[in-house]
């Protein structure tokens, strides 16, 4: 049996073909994918070739083991349905609908533990989004708002609008995002922000100032994936305020102005990555517990309305030229295996 796979072949090269399906071990199971969501910042770095030299390609999850190296399949977000037992797999597990933190490809096989179980009633495409969920869920927990926060968030991709989601509803003072681009504007609005401006607006501080009373924010998300964002994040927090650093910017660098405003106003730069916990939280939490949590967040905010299109897998290699060349008009693109 044979298999269709995405392959990064290149800086802007994306392969997809076929290959043998390999046997099923008698402790795994077949699934054959639905769906997967590409993550328009992750994963557009390395379609660009824009990695930090020497850098695992991630750590945390066994089916992408490595470094970057081309040719290369990547990707961490898969919905399917298992299709094929091994010997020792418990009879529940067919048909069941799963996720899993796998590349593209129209069938894989998994070991049972490592996948998550989708709750019934929620869609495909909506699951596909448990990463950049459990990634808004991380942020929060890094970012600690209190009741009363003034909170902005700098960029309204995918993660930043499952994180505006989840501190819209939360009873902070204020919440105002980010982002060049209108339509991730209006949707960040629908997401739950008090407004929604660009970045590049005419004193642009002051309108956030206006949001809030006159006041600048205790908290700011930079999430753009710009790294010259973050001179921008700082200057719009006040004293003693925190930064939290979602983006992964790879090999992109900006000069930062540290030597200015930051210098005397003690605000706090933390750096917030999924693959871990803080360790202040390790005492009480787990990764498991905080996969549960956002599998439930996904459930509360179906966030099926942030998908702006739905390719078949076999058109993949477009799919990635639109998120890279009119990121106007695209938020989460979704790959369909419904026909191969």
């Amino acid at each position: 049996m044979n298999r269709l796979v995405v392959r990064f072949t290149a800086p802007y090269g994306i392969a997809v073909e076929q290959e043998p399906l390999p046997a099923l071990p008698s402790d795994s199971v077949l699934v054959q994918t639905i769906a997967s969501a590409i993550s328009p910042g992750t994963e557009l770095l390395v379609y660009r070739g824009k990695w930090p030299a020497g850098i695992a390609v991630d750590a945390s999850i066994t089916s992408l083991a490595g470094e970057f190296a081309y040719p290369l399949k990547y990707g961490y977000s898969c919905v399917g349905r298992v299709i094929d037992l091994g010997s020792e797999v418990p009879r529940h597990w067919l048909d069941a609908m799963v996720f899993a933190f796998n590349p593209h490809e129209s069938h894989f096989i998994a070991d049972p533990a490592s996948l998550i179980p989708v709750p019934a009633g929620l869609s495909p495409d909506s699951a596909a989004m448990l990463p950049n969920m459990e990634t808004a869920v991380n942020l929060l927990m890094d970012g600690r708002p209190v009741i009363g926060d003034r909170v902005v968030v700098f960029g309204q991709g995918v993660v930043g609008l499952l994180t505006t989601a989840l501190l819209s509803r939360m009873p902070l003072s204020g919440l105002v995002a980010l982002d060049h681009f209108p339509l991730r504007r209006m949707r960040a609005v629908e997401m739950g922000a008090r407004t929604a401006f660009d970045p590049q607006s005419p004193d642009l501080f002051n309108l956030i100032k206006e949001c809030f009373d006159g006041g600048p924010a205790d908290l700011t998300y930079e999430l753009s994936g710009n790294p010259a964002a973050l001179d921008q994040a700082i200057s719009a927090t006040g004293f003693n305020g925190r930064v939290v650093v979602g983006s992964w910017y790879g090999a992109k660098k900006a000069e930062i102005d540290l030597g200015g405003y930051f210098h005397r106003s003690r605000i706090s730069i933390v750096s917030s990555q999924v693959s871990t916990l803080a360790p202040e939280f390790t005492g009480r939490w787990t990764t498991t517990r905080r996969l549960q949590l956002a599998m439930s967040m996904v459930e509360n905010i179906r966030p099926t309305g942030l998908v702006t299109h739905r390719l078949p897998v076999n058109r993949a290699a477009e799919a990635f030229a639109l998120l890279d060349q009119h990121p106007e008009d695209a938020i989460q693109v979704i790959l369909s295996y419904e026909d191969v």
